[in-house]
């Protein structure tokens, strides 16, 4: 288990003019940037910072610096008179996965069950999340709040079965912080004040959430991902099997024994309503389909949502509210990739599957009623192959890289839309060849969407004997983040009009954002450290026309936190995490009383790469055991050893 995790934190403040004074970087449960631009926006830029960018920070030079979190940028900020000024980048720590800073008294990370009761694992130790991932800094009324989640928590080393501890489970239910902040006057520096668990007894308990989002109704718009729950067909062809390691983690943990866990309860996407006297209200949007989803964003119409599917053959998805500022009922489409080239990570003109209508009601019925995924499709065995056309079965590949030869049961269309979202996708048709999608961002000025492919593996190659091929490119596992351009008068491909003006175009990659795969170098990088390698977390800034893009990379000994200018195409690298640490939970505010933020964790440092030579690791584990020193138990305050 990793420990000592930390999030970042930049804060800039300045007078009442636009010029910037002084800058803080820190690490903490929630991240900051301050940047002096709160009143310039895009078209008015007559006085004042016209224009925002970074000077690089330099790669870790030395191992001591290799296992820490540090920033040497600049922020530069170009006037109207045509003057530059340039204010430095700092760093400080506001709190750990491990501290106490609630009235509870229990860590910031602690896992609890469905009673709100701390977990504890087979020695008596408390289970603390060492994964601190999305971030949701809130102004409610005049009250800051900050809604932060814990992914999950590896309790067994490198995911081993849980046999290997019997009565023990490698991840289980998690949880989200909410954490009331105070912004001191003049600086803009931000302070903890309180701290709770957000209860998400009410919806079954949460699983694996990963990046997050911000509604432009002021909610946190939250994610789950299904690995451990979701069903895989078998080898002997008898039809789906559960996972049976998550199952049992929330059964036996969660649950505590007096519950049988059902896999349809996970893999969607909850919100988090903040009220002004820090109550919460959570909702499980289960009309929004169910996968791995890595996050879900919500275009400006307050209509249009696009959600991010995160694994081996996923899907591309697109969600139409039937109001705006309401995601109770709408429509969900899936996307076809239509391949125009390989080069430079390919690109494609994508059209648009619908798969159909649905109100969060109506899903939870169909959950509640105890579906199964027996009582949506029928599988046929593997030996059934050969005729598997003429016995009404279609064959895909969703989910993991294996066949399934599927036949959806009478009027079970609307099972499949809401519960086997990715299948029913596959089975009618779209794309389900992506490969570890990440995060999403849109730029309104030029109606674009960032989304990032961690790695271009996988589905994303030409296949053999695939029931689809439809995105045939050549491999990058330094990954790549793709620009989809964003459109109106758009129609799916049965010809109905999508009542939409954020509607998916075309895809490429940008060519500096994508990732340079490389021959190991003396360290272990199997990435070029001066590109993005395994863009995860994004976010983009309107007013410093800024993508800000975050690595959660096995290429590169150290992870690096980017800001892309989208008008220059000027990438810089403006952090780097301490080894094995991905960047995550990213959230950029450009206006707050004044003062503007930029929000992004480190999870899970010391978590080596696979490359990293071994004379490399010794020298990293003994820089971090100097630095963060080992507890009475023989974890360091850094990585735990074996």
């Amino acid at each position: 288990m990793f420990v000592g995790t930390k999030n970042l934190e930049v804060t800039m403040k300045t007078s009442p003019s636009p010029a910037l004074h002084a800058s803080i970087l820190s690490f903490t449960a929630a991240g900051l940037l301050w940047l002096g631009l709160a009143n310039q926006t895009h078209a008015d830029r007559s006085s004042g910072v016209v224009a925002v960018d970074f000077t690089p920070t330099p790669l870790p030079a030395t191992d001591a610096e290799r296992v820490r979190t540090y920033t040497r940028s600049k922020v530069r900020l170009r006037h109207a008179d045509g003057s530059v000024s340039e204010h430095p980048l700092a760093y400080r720590v506001l709190f750990t996965n491990r501290d106490r800073v609630g009235k509870n008294g229990h860590p910031a990370g602690q896992v609890y069950d469905v009673e709100g009761k701390p977990v504890v694992d087979p020695n008596g130790d408390p289970v603390i999340a060492e994964t601190p991932d999305a971030n949701s800094l809130l102004k409610v009324a005049d009250r800051l709040f900050l809604v932060t989640h814990y992914e999950y928590d590896w309790m067994l080393e490198n995911g081993a079965p849980p046999e290997r501890v019997p009565g023990w489970y490698p991840r289980m239910a998690m949880s989200m912080t909410l954490t009331r902040l105070e912004q001191a006057a003049g600086t803009g520096e931000l302070r903890v004040v309180g701290q709770r668990p957000i209860d998400f007894s009410s919806v079954d308990g949460l699983w694996i959430p990963c990046f997050g989002s911000q509604t432009p109704w002021n909610t946190h718009l939250g994610s789950e991902e299904d690995y451990d729950l979701y069903l895989l067909g078998t080898e002997s062809g008898e039809g789906p099997i559960r996972a049976a390691a998550g199952l049992r983690a929330l059964t036996e943990i969660y649950f505590k024994g007096k519950r049988q866990a059902n896999p349809y309860h996970y893999g969607f996407i909850p919100e988090v309503r903040v009220e002004p006297d820090g109550t919460t209200q959570v909702v499980k949007h289960y009309n929004l389909g169910r996968a791995t989803w890595e996050q879900a964003l919500v275009m400006p119409d307050q209509r249009t949502v696009y959600l991010g599917d995160d694994g081996d053959h996923v899907g591309l998805f697109m969600f139409l509210a039937d109001r705006a500022a309401d995601l109770s009922a709408g429509t969900l489409y899936a996307a076809r990739w239509r391949q125009t080239t390989a080069a430079r990570g390919g690109a494609a003109r994508l059209d648009w599957i619908r798969l159909g209508h649905a109100t969060r009601a109506q899903a939870k019925t169909l959950i509640d009623s105890g579906v199964q995924f027996d009582d949506i499709f029928t599988a046929a065995r593997p030996d059934a192959a050969p005729r598997w056309q003429e016995q009404g079965f279609r064959a895909i590949r969703a989910g993991h890289s294996g066949n399934e030869y599927l036949k959806l049961k009478p009027d079970r269309e609307q099972a499949a839309l809401v519960l086997e979202t990715r299948r029913y996708a596959a089975y009618l048709g779209a794309t389900t060849e992506f490969n570890k999608m990440e995060g999403l961002a849109v730029d309104p000025a030029h109606r674009q969407l960032f989304v990032a492919m961690s790695y271009i593996d996988k589905g994303m190659l030409r296949e053999e004997g695939a029931p689809a091929d439809h995105i045939r490119l050549d491999r990058v596992m330094a990954g790549g983040t793709y620009r989809i351009e964003l459109a109106a008068d758009r129609s799916d491909t049965e010809g109905r009009p999508i009542d939409s003006a954020w509607v998916g175009l075309t895809m490429q990659i940008p060519p500096t954002l994508l990732g340079v795969d490389t021959p190991a170098d003396a360290l272990g990088n199997l990435a070029d450290p001066d590109r993005v390698a395994n863009p995860d977390n994004l976010f983009f800034s309107q007013k410093m026309r800024t993508l800000f893009i975050a690595e959660d990379s096995a290429t590169h000994v150290n992870n690096f936190l980017w800001a892309y200018q989208v008008d220059s195409a000027k990438l810089t690298r403006i952090l780097s995490l301490a080894s094995g640490a991905e960047s995550s939970g990213l959230q950029v505010i450009d206006n707050l009383g004044g003062h503007g933020y930029i929000l992004s964790n480190a999870q899970h440092q010391g978590e080596w790469i696979p490359s990293l030579p071994t004379p490399v690791k010794s020298r990293l584990i003994a820089a971090a055991t100097t630095a963060y020193g080992i507890t009475p138990k023989g974890v360091l305050n850094y990585y735990l050893t074996a």
